[in-house]
């Protein structure tokens, strides 16, 4: 069942905090550079503007092995997820 969250820190291109949850939020299906790897900081600035101090709707679908959430997340009915794939594609 999705919740509704507030994000309060874009960590990287594909993970993000809420404030309502102790471990980040991972995008699911979505794989931004790492820090230190180039396009890092162009990834982390677009997830940022699509979604910091936004209200967003989290589905979780899975867990990964640090405990993280991996979900789709959505902003005003728009799969964050998609816009991120199609801007990582570029």
């Amino acid at each position: 069942m999705p919740r509704k969250e507030r994000v309060t820190k874009v960590i990287d291109g594909d993970t993000l905090k809420t404030a309502s949850r102790k471990n980040p939020v991972r995008l699911a299906n979505v794989n931004a550079p790492e820090k230190g790897q180039r396009g890092y900081a162009g990834a982390k600035t677009r997830l940022a503007n699509l979604v910091q101090g936004e209200e967003v709707l989290v589905d979780t679908v899975a867990r990964d092995r640090y405990g993280r959430s991996v979900a789709k997340v959505y902003k005003d009915g728009k799969s964050v997820n998609k816009q991120m794939q199609k801007r990582l594609k570029r």
